[in-house]
């Protein structure tokens, strides 16, 4: 725990929090600032700035805590879909750096999300790119 992050704190339970879930290795509360009711993060009690800081272990731990509080979020909500988003860097929108991930309920139309436009590659560009991204795997 990094006691000057407040993500860590809430996650620890040492700020209160309107908490949906909570494991050994997870707390997930209700945003304060919600983009819809429900929209919900999900903490890491262990802290961990961004997904390259997290171990493999609780890396592998979110997806399935993810899902189980996204189905849970849609159901109660009535929701039409949902986003599962995470922010790493303050260029991706990342404004507190405790690693998080959001369960963003939607519904038609809301527009509350922004869509970015779709790109191109020229020709032979994407084969070279994943040439390099998949020798740093």
């Amino acid at each position: 725990m990094n006691d000057n992050c407040i993500f860590c704190k809430i996650a620890n339970g040492i700020i209160p929090s309107a908490t949906i879930y909570e494991d050994a290795d997870f707390r997930a509360i209700l945003d304060i600032a919600p983009a819809h009711k429900g929209h919900t993060i999900i903490l890491p009690k262990q802290h961990a700035a961004n997904l390259f800081e997290i171990d493999e272990e609780t890396a592998g731990k979110l997806l399935p805590v993810a899902k189980k509080v996204a189905g849970a979020v849609k159901k109660v909500t009535g929701c039409d879909g949902i986003n599962i988003l995470q922010n790493n860097g303050e260029a991706a929108g990342q404004t507190v750096f405790h690693l998080h991930v959001h369960v963003v309920p939607r519904f038609e139309g809301d527009g509350i999300l922004p869509v970015w436009p779709q790109g191109s590659y020229a020709d032979g560009e994407a084969a070279e790119l994943a040439a390099k991204i998949k020798a740093e795997l």
